[in-house]
Order: C-alpha cells, then structure tokens, then sequence
C-alpha cells in the first residue's frame, strides 16, 4: 500500500474526495478542515494500492492539485486493515507488477543529477577498477561494479523517454557524457601518482592480465549481459526490489571500461584504449535499449490490464459523476 498526503485547497475538496471514493484501490480517505497552513487548505490523505496508484496520481494532476496545493507519496510496510485488504483485491493487476511512474520519475531524476557526490562515487569506483587491471584483481573489479553509481543516469534517459521527458533525457546524458571523462581523467592522474610512488608500472600493465583482459575485449556477449542486467535493473527500480541492482551492477562492465581506457591512454596502450572505449559504449547502449524496451513493455501491459477496470468503474458510476 501507499499513502497520500494531499493539501487541497477548500474549493477542490470536494472534486478530490469524490475522485479518491470512486478509485478502485484506495481506502482510509480522511478529510481535516482548514488544517494547511501553506499554501492554505484542506489536508486529505488516504491508503492506495501501488497498483492504482498511478491512475490516481495522474487524475489529481489533472485536477490541478500538484499545482494548487500538494502531493507526497510514502510506502507503507505494514498495514492491518480489512478495508486495505479489500482495495487491495478491487484494484486491478498485482502490487509486484505496477509501475507508479510518478515515484519513478522523482527516483531517477535524483539519481541522474549530475552532483559532487555522484562524480565522486564514480571516480572513486574508476580508481578501483583500476587497480584491479593493475593487480589482475577481480574482486577489486566487482568492487568498482558495485561502487558504481551510472546505473541512476542510465535508467533517467531509459524513464525520459518512455514518459517523453526531455529535460530528464538531458540532465542524464550529460551526467554520463561529463562524468565518464571527468572519472577517466582524474584516474589518469591518479595513474601518474601511483606510477610515481612505484606502485604502477608500464611493465605491471603491460603484463598478462586473464583475469580481467575481458574488460577491453568487447564482444556480442558483452552486449547480450549488459541487455539483460537492463532487463533486471528497471525491474528492480519499478517493483521497489533495490537489491537485485547490486546483480545489474557486478553483471557489465562500464566502470571497468573507462578505467582501463584511462590506464591505456596513460600508458600508449591506444589498441586497449579502442576496445575498452567499444566496451563501454557497447555496455551503455544494452543497458538502455533494454530499460527502454522493459518500460515500454510494463506501460503496454497496465495500460491493458487497467482498461477493463477503468470500464466497470465508468459503469458504476451515476450520470453527471466523474
């Protein structure tokens, strides 16, 4: 379930209650009279099941009440009512299986912010991937996967296109576009100082690596796993279960990528440089078409799935009702 806190102003309150009464799903609607205070109005609030949730979200868009007055969203974990059950078993589809395109939209614009924190998770990851190519280390590899954080902008562009939200589109193109090379060029640097201290040598990388020469050698194979750690990826997003990114996260080889591209040009490795480039270019694109692809799926899905629905409230309703 999902709770609504609404503050509307007085003279849509009756539109709203009207709405969250009619909407198959939602139950516990309260009403508290005068109590906001800014903006001034009503605060309502009331339980949804997440699989009605986006139809409702987007009918109070509708009414203007994102833009007169207020919305937030909160999970709720645990709830005991016999009423929840039943809006549960009234609303169309599973929980498991709804997307609440709001909630995704807010998540991945967060995540796709190009932000100090972002560039330094990536750098960070970038430096460690690169010493795992140094060491021949694939635990430092996995590392770096996990340390990552260029799933958030990956998944932004995949969700910017499916609702058609451009700005979303670009913010996160460019926190992929400027904070791969501002990582590759700081783990450059980085290179340069551990080369200084003795700790990377040109003869270290230029010595066989079978753990991790799979980084700069990309191959359809690359594609295909980076194609479905997309797949899962949006999957975890949209059905809240955040622990299957970690699997996304150790299954391509992005940051990997950039850290050896950062290690060869360094060193004048520019064959390793190419097929590290490809490898990351190839991994970026799987990621994408298939969030796209999963997304445009899940939205044809519930949009089928909801019609029915949809149908038998218009039924019900009485003439003149929304």
């Amino acid at each position: 379930m999902l709770h609504l806190r609404m503050i509307v102003p007085a003279e849509q309150t009756e539109a709203v209650t009207a709405l969250v009464s009619q909407t198959p799903g939602a139950t516990h609607l309260t009403v508290v009279r005068g109590a906001a205070y800014d903006p001034p109005g009503d605060l309502l609030t009331c339980d949804v099941a997440r699989e009605a949730a986006d139809p409702l979200l987007a009918d109070l868009r509708a009414l203007g009440v994102a833009e007169t007055g207020s919305i937030a969203v909160e999970t709720v974990d645990v709830t005991l009512s016999r009423s929840a059950d039943d809006a549960e078993r009234e609303a169309p589809g599973e929980g498991a299986d709804a997307v609440v395109w709001e909630s995704l939209v807010e998540a991945t614009h967060e995540e796709s912010t190009l932000t100090v924190t972002y560039l330094a998770f990536l750098t960070v990851a970038t430096m460690l991937a690169a010493y795992g190519v140094m060491l021949d280390s694939s635990i430092l590899i996995v590392g770096a996967m996990v340390v990552g954080p260029e799933f958030g902008p990956l998944a932004g562009v995949c969700t910017g296109l499916v609702r058609r939200v451009p700005p979303l589109v670009g913010r996160s193109l460019a926190a992929l576009a400027l904070g791969f090379p501002a990582a590759m060029l700081i783990t450059g640097g980085f290179a340069y100082a551990m080369n200084g201290l003795g700790l990377f040598s040109q003869a270290r990388f230029f010595a066989p690596h079978p753990a991790t020469q799979f980084i700069w050698q990309p191959s359809w194979d690359s594609f295909v796993v980076a194609f479905l750690a997309g797949i899962a990826g949006m999957l975890s997003l949209t059905s809240a279960k955040s622990g299957a990114l970690v699997g996304v996260a150790i299954s391509v080889t992005t940051v990997p990528a950039a850290a050896n591209a950062a290690l060869s040009i360094a060193y004048g490795s520019w064959h390793e440089t190419w097929g590290s480039s490809v490898q990351l270019a190839v991994n970026l694109a799987g990621i994408v078409c298939a969030g796209t692809l999963t997304l445009l799926t899940q939205k044809f899905l519930l949009e089928r799935q909801r019609r029915p629905a949809e149908g038998k409230a218009s039924a019900g309703r009485r003439p003149g009702t929304r």
